[in-house]
């Protein structure tokens, strides 16, 4: 009876030890996720800032915006989200003055997923001002106002910055999360999606020590 016992509790320790150790689970810079060399100033204050590159037209975006979403809900609350509509490609850049003349309208992140879904599921041709415009005003949004914004100064300046961060941060394809100015996380590093959100969380508590 007594070495029954002995053997449940040896049991019980080692299931203990085993579920701590893939709780505990630590990743490798340079081969889950790449630190950089000359870390970025940040504009989170005190938070822990995490960006998200992306393109409106990347499939890869589309598919990652599910485990994204699920991840905001309940992010940590010392943590800075911040999208970052990469210009990689000058054919990109229609899309990136359109997500900020969307946010200087005060409309930041209410038609993002429409946009995505717009162009990934009902393959709608999004690619000139015009017809980003057209599409906006289907859904409420004043279409001279858009026009008006999509080439102003404020406009512009954003997408600047936002060209500036892509090269300063090494892009070469996204999605891409940015932790803190020193760490990104690629889904093709990570291993897949999940992984992506998986490191990022791993980084914002080592970055939080």
């Amino acid at each position: 009876m007594l070495f029954s016992k002995l053997i449940k509790l040896s049991l019980f320790i080692f299931i203990l030890m085993a579920s701590s150790m893939v709780a505990a689970k630590d990743y490798d810079e340079g081969i889950d996720y790449n630190k950089l060399a000359k870390p970025q100033t940040t504009d989170s204050g005190n938070k822990i800032e995490v960006l998200e590159f992306f393109w409106y037209g990347c499939p890869h975006c589309y598919q990652f915006e599910p485990a994204l979403s699920q991840w905001l809900k309940n992010k940590p609350a010392n943590v800075n989200f911040i999208r970052i509509p990469a210009p990689l490609n000058p054919n990109w850049m229609v899309h990136t003055k359109a997500y900020y003349t969307l946010e200087l309208l005060g409309e930041g992140e209410k038609f993002h997923e429409d946009l995505f879904k717009a162009i990934h599921e009902k393959k709608m041709r999004l690619n000139t001002p015009a017809a980003i415009a057209d599409f906006l005003a289907d859904k409420g949004v004043d279409k001279k106002a858009f026009i008006d914004s999509f080439d102003s100064f404020a406009v512009e300046m954003r997408a600047r910055k936002a060209m500036q961060l892509s090269r300063s941060f090494k892009l070469d394809g996204v999605p891409l999360l940015a932790v803190n100015g020193k760490y990104t996380v690629s889904a093709s590093q990570a291993g897949g999606y999940k992984q992506m959100i998986d490191i990022t969380n791993h980084l914002i508590k080592k970055e939080t020590k």
